[in-house]
């Protein structure tokens, strides 16, 4: 359904689907509902549930089809699992030996407290399974959601490399709204120039290949190179760095847990990616790492960062860092810009990234895959693009409080659990710490916003700021002292310049207010690529 005016030459065979090959062994005609640049976490799943569910026609370019080998992008969250199930996707996560994730156990000065995910539902008898996020190596999980993909018939899957997009006519498409840009952006109207597809090299070949679409979807990740011809100035920051090892053979504290360590002057996380293996991410708040050549990163690792690692995980450790393999990735924040582009939108890591440090990046990008093909699915076609813009900006405003929700934990609990040396910053971190280690109301709260369970944006501030509370009435008994009253304030002047400056990046009204988004400006008419046809 929904083919319309689109001409794609295709000269190509990839490793991935010999099947989508043998259907573009010519020059021919096609017409796509959908083009997704980018055959990750969001590119697979949207590919597959237009495809499956919806019968759409939908192309699926991908720059490298061989499995990823990464260090993040490991720890599916239970709300995350949840997405993937209404997706028709969870088989995904079957024969890769992913492990169940249960909870999360902190430590913290030779303390540790551990909360699970569903404290509240291991009272209901008639609980069939815990809630359970899941682990796995990355690039296993990827190319099973490429394998489910690619085994629809109306999906075809190319590995090449999408150079940019063009207009109805197939040239080079550029955005011709100049100075008006910002005026339209407060008025929240859109750019009249629709985008009707991309052009992409396949990998092998030297000739370009123009493939159109009525709805092009970007979700080539956290280097997109799309990225800035829709958001001309994205707002990227750069906290830290993630080093990852790769410990064998090392039973953890708790099992099925992912595991925190609040160690000086930044977090170390561990948890199981197999049934004998256990990731470990170090943050390191720095410019620029330790070299690894000159044998720094490793003196690092072992003088710095060893003696804080829980005792029953420091040999294997070690062990790691002396087999030499030390991975490293810069951790990127930044909040989803909306912007409203008749014929395109981005999802995943391209539109919109937090600190990784809760795992919550795979939780966004599928369940914003599932509310996109939910809000597109009314749609008989994508041919007339004020319908599908409406379709695409309601999306963005439905999604904004629930995926805004878990960019502010993740970004504020990064910065909770960096330790600066400041007194304040050390007694807010102790009052998390002792807060979650109460249990009841106050571990499932929070538990149930880094699960992405039931994240509302409400509930989150409204911790955020009963942990800041919590450790100024610590700070005041048994009675206050001028210094406690000090520190108190500063206390909560931090709490306020910690979270307060995230939930303004990501959209005071949009997070709290939704209904108070003004809706963009378009007028209903036939698509771009119809226009292109009448001309010729």
């Amino acid at each position: 359904m929904g083919r319309g005016g689109q001409r794609e030459t295709t000269t190509m065979t990839t490793s991935a689907s010999a099947s989508s090959a043998s259907r573009h062994s010519e020059e021919v005609e096609v017409v796509y509902d959908a083009v997704v640049v980018g055959a990750g976490i969001a590119g697979s799943a949207v590919a597959y549930q237009l495809a499956k569910t919806q019968e759409r026609k939908v192309l699926v370019v991908e720059r490298d089809l061989s499995e990823p080998d990464r260090i993040v992008g490991e720890l599916l969250q239970p709300g995350g699992v949840r997405a993937l199930k209404e997706l028709g996707l969870l088989h995904t996560v079957d024969e890769i030996d992913a492990q169940k994730v249960y909870g999360y156990a902190i430590f913290r000065d030779n303390k540790q407290t551990c909360i699970k995910y569903a404290e509240e539902q291991e009272e209901q008898e008639e609980q069939e399974e815990k809630v359970a996020g899941r682990s796995f190596h990355n690039g296993r999980f990827v190319q099973r959601l490429r394998e489910a993909a690619g085994s629809c018939s109306n999906v075809t899957l190319v590995e090449g490399t999408v150079r940019n997009f063009v207009d109805a006519e197939g040239n080079l498409w550029e955005d011709q709204e100049g100075g008006k840009e910002e005026e339209d952006k407060k008025n929240n109207k859109e750019n009249t120039n629709q985008i009707c597809g991309v052009r992409y090299k396949v990998k092998g070949k030297e000739n370009l290949v123009t493939a159109k679409a009525h709805l092009t979807i970007v979700c080539d990740g956290m280097y997109s190179s799309l990225r800035k011809s829709l958001i001309k100035d994205p707002k990227i920051e750069l906290p830290s760095f993630f080093v990852g090892l790769l410990m064998k053979d090392c039973p953890l504290p708790f099992p099925n847990h992912g595991h925190v360590v609040l160690a000086d002057p930044s977090p170390i996380l561990f948890y199981p990616i197999s049934s004998t293996e256990t990731r470990c991410l170090i943050d390191i708040r720095a410019q620029k790492l330790p070299r690894v050549a000159t044998g720094e990163l490793a003196a690092y690792l072992t003088d710095k960062v060893a003696p804080q690692v829980p005792e029953k995980l420091r040999e294997a450790f070690l062990d790691a860092v002396s087999e030499g393999r030390v991975r490293s990735m810069q951790n990127k924040l930044m909040p989803a810009e909306v912007f409203v582009q008749p014929g395109a939108l981005m999802l995943g890591d391209a539109f919109n990234m937090r600190h990784p440090l809760t795992g919550g990046g795979m939780t966004v990008a599928l369940h914003d895959s599932k509310l996109l093909c939910d809000m597109l699915k009314s749609l008989e076609n994508f041919n007339d693009p004020a319908k599908t813009t409406n379709k695409v900006a309601a999306f963005h405003t439905k999604r904004k409080p629930w995926a805004a929700t878990i960019n502010t934990l993740a970004n504020a609990l990064y910065k909770v659990f960096c330790r600066t040396g400041e007194e304040w910053n050390e007694e807010m971190q102790q009052a998390c710490f002792d807060y979650l280690s109460l249990g009841g109301m106050y571990s499932r709260g929070p538990i149930s916003l880094l699960g992405g369970i039931n994240p509302r944006p409400f509930v989150l501030v409204a911790h955020f700021f009963m942990v800041a509370l919590y450790g100024i009435g610590r700070l005041l008994r048994p009675f206050p002292t001028p210094k406690s009253l000090l520190v108190g304030v500063q206390l909560l002047l931090g709490a306020c310049s910690i979270i307060l400056p995230i939930i303004r990046a990501e959209g005071i009204v949009s997070v709290f207010a939704p209904f108070l988004i003004r809706k963009p400006r378009v007028k209903e008419g036939a698509s771009a690529s119809e226009e292109a046809k009448k001309k010729n």
